[in-house]
């Protein structure tokens, strides 16, 4: 795998070296429109405390960049990042860039374990915390035969230099390092449903058109505020409120800590975005607790949801409460930006939408022959100029979903005649029962039609036969309900509208759904959720 090899391949490149034409640096692509249409004295990022705008963005990532080559961070070096979204994040991360550093931004709850992975695998130089990560980072360096420099974003806590005191000394002009387009940009961790982390690895060549589809299909540009409920650290939130959103020259509204309903709700009613950008699990939330009907979400132009499959009771609800539809799309951490959606003017209710602007999408079937008929599934392949290289020292994986310029995302969906996607599953949860193919993601939409579940998620678990049998597994409303009237009245509802094979017998009470950082549903835990309480195997 020559061109892995080539593309990781880093090195020390100074500021001084002389300007190629084919050479670029990341910050100065992100920045370039803020640039050329003088948008130094407009606003950029907007927080509780502070307005900054696109002149002091340049500046202080500058500043940020001087003092991490300060500390010996070079180019190509890799910085991680545990920083909660504040503008020093957006310093920080485009301060790596300036000085040709590949910034990671990292989960804010990863845990100890998780962190002395990734510290090891990436062959991270520093990573830059919030104090509120320091005995985390501790304990995740501890053992470790290199620890990567450590420093704090704002604050001092003993030995821990604070970076932004030590970018304060520092001049706020810096020549960016040019590098070659095929250069690592940046990195993302991908933890996904199955909990295998793999660190993907985007070029410089990835960034160049993150803006292809917020622009045009959208109409976000300078003067527009944008705002994601998910954390900065989710590809969903920095492909669009962090690259997409400096690429086109308009402003980001931040949310410090973890976001909640109430929370959401506050920072809508106070900056009024024009976009926002949001994960069904949130519109749910809002929904459940009456913010939808505030006055600050009738302004928003565009919801955006991504992250997890929207339900149809959710878009219906949130449609008939706003005015304006829920626009659902699905992206990757491997693709950095969204592949396919639905767009302002042909939205569909239950449809994941239309493939984007700069993206080719294909389905296969199991023995890699390209489906062109309409209603069969199949998993879907993605090709596009933001596509990862591949996964950093995970040859095997790499080769095993990107061929030939194509990423599998291990998304199952069908087409249909207009040529709108609709998810049925991951390929390795759709489920073969009574010699037919069963997809979860179709119960579980029957299923949430009903007023008295929160949610639910099908599963298949091999009985003592070997035979696969559909198991539900739910949340109510009402934890008190009558369980008894309520599987009747579930049971009654999917038998007259599916067919009989798609129907479970079994149903599984619980108290929360076992899910990653991003709100996907795990499945592989509730398979053995499954089977502890009903002693089969998974």
């Amino acid at each position: 795998m020559l061109w892995l090899i080539l593309a990781f391949s880093g090195g020390n490149v100074p500021d001084t070296h002389p300007i190629k034409e084919n050479k670029i640096n990341g910050a100065d692509i992100l920045l370039q429109v803020a640039r050329e249409q003088g948008l130094d004295r407009c606003p950029v990022l907007y927080t509780q405390q502070e307005t900054v705008t696109y002149g002091d963005l340049d500046r202080r990532s500058c500043q940020y960049g001087q003092a991490l080559r300060a500390l010996g961070i070079e180019a190509q070096d890799r910085v991680l990042l545990l920083v909660d979204d504040r503008p020093e994040m957006y310093y920080t991360y485009l301060g790596a860039m300036k000085i040709g550093a590949v910034p990671v931004a990292l989960n804010l709850r990863i845990s100890a374990k998780e962190l002395a992975f990734i510290i090891a695998d990436s062959d991270c130089t520093a990573i830059v915390i919030d104090l509120d990560y320091f005995e985390l980072c501790q304990s995740a360096c501890t053992g470790l035969k290199a620890a990567p420099i450590v420093v704090g974003s704002t604050g001092v806590m003993g030995d821990v230099k604070c970076l932004d005191a030590l970018a304060a000394s520092e001049s706020g002009n810096l020549t960016s390092v040019l590098l070659d387009p095929d250069a690592m940009a940046l990195w993302m961790y991908t933890s996904g449903t199955t909990g295998t982390s793999k660190g993907a690895v985007h070029v410089l060549n990835s960034i160049k058109d993150v803006g292809r589809y917020l622009g045009p299909i959208y109409g976000v540009g300078p003067g527009d505020k944008i705002f994601c409920s998910s954390k900065l650290f989710f590809a969903f939130s920095l492909g669009h409120v962090f690259l997409a959103a400096l690429r086109l020259g308009a402003a980001v509204i931040l949310h410090t800590g973890w976001p909640s309903p109430e929370a959401i709700a506050d920072v809508v009613e106070r900056h009024c975005p024009d976009v926002m950008f949001s994960v069904p699990t949130m519109y749910r939330g809002l929904l459940s607790e009456g913010h939808a009907a505030n006055s600050g979400f009738q302004s928003i132009r565009h919801f955006i949801s991504a992250g997890e499959h929207l339900p149809t009771r959710v878009f219906d609800e949130w449609h008939a409460v706003t005015g304006v539809p829920i626009l659902a799309g699905i992206g990757a951490t491997e693709t950095l930006m969204m592949f396919i959606a639905n767009y302002p003017e042909t939205f569909h209710s239950g449809a994941t939408g239309t493939p984007l602007p700069g993206t080719d999408v294909r389905l296969q079937s199991d023995d890699g022959a390209v489906i062109d008929q309409a209603g069969i599934p199949g998993v879907l392949w993605v090709r596009s100029n933001s596509l990862a290289i591949g996964y950093w020292r995970q040859s095997d994986k790499t080769a095993a979903v990107f061929k030939n310029g194509w990423y599998c995302t291990g998304d199952v969906f069908v087409r249909d005649q207009d040529g709108q996607y609709f998810y049925q599953a991951r390929d390795d949860d759709m489920l073969k029962v009574s010699g037919q193919w069963v997809s979860p993601q179709e119960i579980d939409e029957c299923v949430l039609q009903s007023p008295g579940v929160s949610e639910a998620a099908t599963i298949g678990v091999e009985n003592d036969q070997g035979l696969i049998r559909l198991m539900l597994c739910l949340i109510t409303e009402d934890p008190d309900v009558d369980r008894q009237e309520l599987q009747a009245e579930l049971t009654k509802r999917m038998t007259g509208n599916l067919s009989v094979y798609k129907c479970p017998r079994r149903f599984i009470y619980l108290d929360e759904m076992p899910k990653t950082a991003t709100g996907k549903i795990q499945r592989f835990k509730l398979r053995q959720i499954a089977a502890d309480q009903t002693g089969q195997s998974t």
